[in-house]
C-alpha cells in the first residue's frame, strides 16, 4: 500500500488552489460568489454566521481575507473597499496627539492624506529620508512615537529600507511598525516575519492583477485592541470589500506567483537595458547591482526585485511627458502590477506639491514580451529626444 506524504502543500500549491476550496455541494473548483446585504437568523433569533449585514463582510470576502493571511502567514487580514480606505482606516485608529513618523517620498495619496490630520491638529508627523534608518532613527521619538511607517521600495523612487531593523528602531521606541510593500507582494516580501507589526498592500496592484479591482488589505501578527479598533472603523465607515470584487480578486490571486515573475524578470531585462542608456539619466530599480538598496531587496524578496521601476529621462520635464505619449505598447495610465505595462509622468499625476523629479517617467512593468517592451521605449526615446 502506497503510504500517503503528511508534507504540506508549497505556498505557491495552496494559493493557486485559493486553498484548495473544493465547493463540496457541486465539486465547483472555483469559490463562488455570495452578494446578499443581509442575513436572516435562525429560528431561535440567533445568527447563523459571522455575517448579518454586509458591512460585517461576507463568505466571499472571508475566503479572500484567508488566502492573503495564509500568504502574508498573518494571524488575520482585513480587506477594504481601497487602498487609502485601508490606510485611512489606520490613520484614523490613532488618538488626537499621537506622533507618527512617515517617510518623506512616499505613495502620494498617504502622504497627502498625514499632511491634513497634521495640518488639522490631529496628528504630530515627522517625516524621514526613505531608505535611510540614520533619518529614521532621528525622526522616532522614544516614547512619543506610536506608528512608524514605511513604505518599501518607495513610490516612485524605489528606495529600499530594512525592514527588520526599522522594526527594532520602532520597537525600541515603544511604536509599532506598519509597512507598505505594494511593489513587493507578499509571494516576495513577508513584512511581518521581518518584524512588522502591520502590513499594508494595495490589493488594487500585484494581488489582484488585472486592473479591474480596488482594494485595500491590512494584516496582523497579532490582533490587539488596536486591531480591534481599525476593525470596527472599517465596519462603521462601510469600507468592506464588496463580494464581487472580492471574488475577482481571488481570481486574480490564483496567479500571483506566475505573475509576478514574469513581471520581475521583464522589469530586469528593461532596467538593465536602459542603464547607461544615452537618453537616460539615472534608472532607479532595486534588481541593479549599482542600486544602494540592492543587498536589502535582495534578502527581503527572495532574490526577486519586482515589475516596478523609474527612470529619469535627459532633456526637459516636457520631453519626459512626451515619451510617455510617444509609448505605443505601454499604456499612458496610473496604477501598477498589472499584466499589461504601464507608464506614467508622476509629476503631473501628483501634482506640484508632491517632492518627485519633474523627468521622472514610473514604469509597471507587465507581462509582455520584454524585447518588445524594450523596443517600445526605444521608440519614444528616439521620437521624443532625437526628431
Amino acid at each position: 500500500m502506497t503510504k500517503l506524504s503528511n508534507r504540506r502543500p508549497s505556498m505557491v500549491t495552496l494559493i493557486s488552489q485559493a486553498l484548495h476550496s473544493l465547493e463540496p455541494e457541486t465539486g465547483a473548483v472555483v469559490p463562488s460568489i455570495q452578494p446578499a446585504a443581509t442575513y436572516a437568523r435562525d429560528e431561535n433569533y440567533e445568527i447563523r454566521q459571522p455575517y448579518w449585514y454586509r458591512r460585517d463582510g461576507s463568505q466571499t470576502t472571508a475566503q479572500a481575507e484567508a488566502i492573503i493571511a495564509t500568504l502574508e502567514e498573518a494571524e488575520q487580514s482585513l480587506l477594504f473597499s481601497s487602498g487609502m480606505s485601508a490606510c485611512t482606516a489606520v490613520i484614523e485608529s490613532l488618538p488626537t496627539g499621537t506622533h507618527v513618523v512617515a517617510p518623506k517620498v512616499m505613495y502620494h495619496g498617504v502622504l497627502q492624506q498625514f499632511q491634513n490630520y497634521e495640518a488639522n491638529g490631529r496628528l504630530s508627523v515627522t517625516y524621514y529620508d526613505a531608505g535611510d534608518l540614520e533619518s529614521l532613527v532621528s525622526a522616532v521619538e522614544s516614547q512619543e512615537t506610536a506608528l512608524v511607517w514605511v513604505e518599501t521600495p518607495n513610490n516612485p523612487n524605489w528606495e529600499v529600507t530594512d525592514i527588520s531593523k526599522a522594526a527594532e528602531i520602532a520597537h525600541k521606541a515603544g511604536a509599532k511598525l506598519l509597512t507598505d510593500c505594494t511593489g513587493t507582494p507578499p509571494c516576495m516580501t513577508r513584512a511581518l516575519e521581518l518584524g512588522a507589526d502591520i502590513s499594508f498592500h494595495s490589493a488594487t496592484k500585484y494581488l489582484n492583477g488585472h486592473s479591474d479591482v480596488t482594494a485595500g488589505v491590512l494584516s496582523v501578527n497579532h490582533v490587539d485592541k488596536h486591531w480591534e479598533d481599525i476593525e470596527n472603523i472599517r465596519k462603521l465607515q462601510g469600507t468592506v470589500l464588496h463580494s464581487f470584487d472580492a471574488w475577482l480578486l481571488i481570481r486574480g490571486m490564483r496567479t500571483l506567483f506566475l505573475r509576478v515573475e514574469k513581471s520581475s524578470s521583464n522589469a530586469m531585462a528593461v532596467a538593465a537595458h536602459f542603464e547607461n542608456h544615452r537618453h537616460i539619466e539615472l534608472v532607479m530599480y532595486p534588481g541593479l547591482a549599482s542600486h544602494s538598496g540592492h543587498e536589502i531587496a535582495k534578502r527581503q524578496t527572495n532574490g526577486q526585485f519586482g515589475g516596478m521601476l523609474s527612470i529619469i529621462v535627459k532633456g526637459t520635464e516636457q520631453t519626459a511627458i512626451d515619451v510617455a505619449r510617444y509609448c505605443q505598447l505601454f499604456y499612458p495610465a496610473t496604477s501598477l502590477g498589472g499584466v499589461e505595462s504601464l507608464v506614467e509622468h508622476r509629476k503631473t499625476v501628483s501634482g506640484d506639491g508632491f517632492p518627485v523629479h519633474p523627468r521622472l517617467l514610473r514604469l509597471s512593468i507587465g507581462i509582455e514580451d520584454a524585447d518588445d517592451l524594450i523596443d517600445d521605449l526605444e521608440q519614444a526615446l528616439a521620437k521624443a529626444i532625437d526628431e
